[in-house]
């Protein structure tokens, strides 16, 4: 990231110019998934060798080379899109630093030398590494949250304020009350994204009516623990600084001037990243004191959660957070009357407020349009299990398992036949085939069985046994209780 002008530190909209033009003066930008998914498949080896093939080559001046977040496909990385200005972008799959830098070779570097209006035809043996953008795991997606992951660089702030970033904070601060904010989100219908689906304008609305002693908090839960889940950490990795404003916004909403990041310690690619971003943020005077030249005063910490699983629960989570043991507590007292260090506190989760901006920006009305008449706006799915396409996805609230499962997942493994899918975590349910057709929102998984949770999806085929499935989840339960209540401590037990 170049150096920061101290003097435009506010000037968002400058900042956004100059980066444009900086990034326009690229013909052609590399994006390699550095998620990790495709981290830990050998992404680094292929950055690596892929930078110094531009320099070998001498495109420094005409190529970047992105590390970004999650492209979904899991399944199929590690993922490298090339995308070169009058040329249709091109998604390579399964990568290895042998094909990546044949890419660059045989694909960069005769493309950049077409005149405009020319084509270029990737060479055939490259083609059996040509994932097409036209399959439904891509088209039948509608992102909101996901829009920029994998497409920018998600250590760069520069980049997220080009594509807008930071732009809804300032229409907040400068033309907006706290109260327009929360009647904003309220209108939205936005609900919870963690698992209750409680309305999110309602819970600021409840924590911004509670008088201030002297503080407020506002914590973002990033303390994923569903078994197969991963779409908190992947959008951390892919846009943390979309979380960071939705954050912001909260803060100003509720009259919170100290924000914390409650996240577990298993997630180091995650915390790198948000780290520098709110490194970056404080550098931009985006936050501490007097954030761009209003009253308003906000800065954030991180926390870190040792993994347990009841520390996913609000209550639980400000009890740890306060080095005391993770157990619930029962409500009232909500956390907005009393929470950490026994001060009005809100609780969201991180994909929860990833939408704040977006929803700011376009207005309640667009998000709105999107989804079921209850649950409105997307949800981000972790696919995972015995489907082919495992990975990534966000579809808008309503779209029907079968579609996720056969159209977006492309079906059982093996062409087994499908058995079943598990949502909502150790709390949730499986849900069989003649659930096929029902529409996913929080009210239809409900009436099913199961629960919408926080994402996760596990698919099961034919050879999967529901009793070991069972056991699975209530070994995981019992392991993971807290041990405060009759029901859980032992009836969990028992059932095992």
């Amino acid at each position: 990231m170049a150096d920061i002008d101290i003097d435009k530190r506010f000037d968002i909209h400058e900042i956004a110019k100059n980066k444009n033009a900086d990034l326009d003066r690229f013909r052609c930008t590399i994006y390699c998934c550095h998620s990790t998914g495709c981290k830990s498949s050998g992404s680094d080896d292929i950055i690596s060798l892929l930078q110094d093939a531009i320099e070998e080559y001498d495109l420094k001046d005409k190529v970047r080379i992105v590390a970004a977040g999650c492209m979904g496909l899991c399944a199929q990385g590690p993922l490298m899109r090339v995308e070169i200005k009058g040329q249709k972008d091109v998604l390579y799959k399964r990568l290895e630093p042998l094909i990546a830098r044949l890419v660059v070779a045989e694909h960069v570097v005769p493309a950049l030398k077409l005149e405009d209006g020319e084509t270029f035809e990737i060479p055939e043996f490259l083609q059996q590494h040509v994932l097409s953008l036209d399959l439904p795991f891509f088209t039948k997606q509608e992102k909101v949250v996901l829009k920029l992951a994998g497409h920018m660089d998600p250590e760069d702030i520069h980049e997220y304020i080009a594509h807008g970033g930071y732009l809804a904070l300032e229409k907040a601060l400068k033309t907006m009350t706290p109260a327009q904010v929360v009647d904003e989100i309220k209108k939205s219908g936005l609900r919870g994204r963690g698992g209750g689906g409680f309305s999110t304008g309602m819970k600021w609305e409840l924590a911004a009516k509670v008088p201030t002693v002297d503080e407020k908090f506002i914590i973002c839960n990033g303390d994923e623990g569903d078994p197969g889940a991963y779409m908190d950490r992947s959008i951390l990795e892919a846009n943390p600084h979309a979380v960071i404003e939705g954050m912001m916004i909260a803060a100003y909403a509720i009259g919170a001037t100290e924000g914390w990041f409650y996240i577990r310690a298993e997630y180091p690619l995650a915390i790198n990243r948000l780290k520098k971003a709110i490194e970056q943020a404080r550098a931009y005077g985006l936050l501490g004191d007097h954030i761009l030249g209003t009253d308003f005063s906000f800065d954030i910490e991180i926390r870190y959660g040792a993994g347990a699983f009841v520390c996913g629960e609000e209550t639980a989570l400000i009890h740890s957070m306060e080095g005391k043991r993770g157990e619930p507590t029962l409500k009232p007292p909500f956390p907005a009357e009393s929470g950490y260090l026994g001060k009005p506190t809100n609780v969201n989760n991180v994909e929860t407020l990833a939408n704040i901006p977006i929803i700011l920006t376009k207005g309640a009305e667009w998000f709105a349009t999107i989804g079921t008449e209850r649950s409105k706006g997307t949800k981000v799915f972790a696919l995972a299990g015995k489907i082919n396409n495992v990975g990534l996805i966000e579809v808008p609230m309503g779209t029907t398992l079968r579609e996720v499962i056969y159209e977006i997942g492309g079906g059982i493994k093996g062409g087994k036949k499908f058995k079943a899918v598990q949502t909502g975590g150790p709390s949730g349910g499986c849900l069989t085939e003649k659930h096929l057709d029902t529409p996913i929102d929080f009210d239809n998984l409900l009436a099913a069985g199961s629960m919408m949770g926080s994402g996760g999806m596990i698919v099961m085929d034919e050879d999967d046994c529901m009793v070991s499935v069972s056991r699975f989840y209530l070994d995981f339960t019992v392991e993971e209780s807290c041990g405060k209540c009759t029901p859980c401590r032992i009836g969990t037990k028992r059932m095992l």
